[in-house]
């Protein structure tokens, strides 16, 4: 039975026969109506993201099937944790914490897509991806929280497979990520102030050296590039003054050549 393929982005729990996805299934002749529900239905897990989705019609019998899925487990994290983007420094700053039934939610919206066998592996990887962002699971380091679960701490929670939090929960998450945030900016002030001394103190000597100090003193490489001005623009621009001037001179034993000639 001859079968096509739909691909669109929809918004989790809120397509609508609207385009893109009305004018795409309008030629295949199934019920707009019932594809929108199946589809709302399937993702409405997932309010407030772009969700890839694939509707398979059966050209013969207007039957359809559905296949969701999933935006990519540093997305879902963002969402969870409440924030636009991962740390660019993940090893001395973080942006958010996160508790472990958000972590279970999200291995379970990722279950197809992970390599772990169990629940368990699975849960351990989303942390291990937590690592990269700079995002702290129950209050610590992600190696760390994968060591309390490999210890059993919350074998309850993933045996039940818990994934709502409390109000009382999410404010202390909000109140902890603010915290998070104040940590950052004032980290980040000193580090600058640092960084402004050593290249004031070192003014004048090799970019190089400055740049070596700067590391030495755990400078981040993002402050780095942006603080340290690019070594050679002023010998740059002469040497290509200079290579200006000299074409001349290359010019001169050609243009003797051709006297010669004559």
């Amino acid at each position: 039975m001859p079968k096509e393929t739909i691909d669109v982005m929809v918004e989790g729990g809120k397509a609508t026969a609207a385009p893109p996805l009305g004018p795409a299934l309008g030629p295949v002749g199934v019920n707009i109506g019932q594809v929108v529900a199946k589809i709302n239905e399937q993702t409405k897990s997932f309010a407030g993201m772009k969700v890839p989705v694939k509707v398979i019609v059966d050209k013969d019998t207007k039957e359809f099937e559905i296949e969701v899925g999933t935006p990519p487990c540093s997305q879902l994290l963002k969402t969870e944790a409440g924030i636009e983007k991962g740390s660019g420094n993940p090893l001395e700053d973080k942006v958010a914490d996160v508790l472990i039934e958000q972590i279970i939610k999200i291995a379970k919206m990722k279950e197809t897509a992970l390599l772990g066998k169990t629940l368990k592996e699975k849960v351990k990887e989303i942390v291990g991806t937590c690592n990269s962002m700079g995002i702290l699971v129950e209050g610590k380091p992600a190696k760390d929280t994968i060591k309390d679960i490999n210890d059993g701490k919350f074998d309850e929670e993933i045996k039940s497979e818990k994934t709502e939090l409390s109000a009382e929960e999410k404010a202390k998450l909000d109140a902890e990520k603010k915290k998070l945030a104040e940590e950052m900016e004032k980290r980040r002030a000193e580090f600058e102030a640092k960084a402004k001394e050593i290249i004031g103190n070192m003014a004048g000597q090799e970019r190089g050296k400055i740049k070596t100090k700067l590391k030495e003193e755990n400078i981040p490489d993002a402050m780095i590039k942006e603080l340290l001005p690019v070594e050679g623009a002023e010998g740059a621009e002469g040497a290509a003054a200079g290579a200006e001037g000299a074409k001349p001179a290359e010019g001169a034993p050609k243009e003797e050549a051709k006297e010669e000639k004559k």
